[in-house]
């Protein structure tokens, strides 16, 4: 059992990137909302790179970015590439 601590180490700290990922799109939709300074795309794009899923949860929970055909073509992308590591990196596990 105690073999088990990196991963669910590695996995707290995963889904905390995407936790914050997901805060990073909903802070930026409030932004657009309030007619404030925004969030560049460019750093949303680097942040789905780190955590796809909390970008795809972003914008779908705040209906942001789903207009734009880069982020709807990166963000899912991004995740499957992650899915596709994580399916690698369990089976060396």
């Amino acid at each position: 059992m105690m073999t088990d601590l990196p991963l669910f180490a590695a996995f707290g700290f995963y889904t905390a990137v995407n936790l914050a990922v997901m805060a990073l799109y909903g802070d930026d939709k409030r932004r657009a909302r309030r007619r404030e300074r925004r969030t560049p795309e460019r750093t949303l794009l680097y942040a789905t790179l780190a955590g796809p899923f909390g970008a795809l949860a972003g914008m779908s929970l705040f209906r942001h970015k789903t207009q734009k055909t880069l982020f709807v073509v990166v963000v899912p992308f991004c995740a499957a590439v992650h899915c596709g590591l994580a399916v690698l990196l369990l089976s060396l596990y």
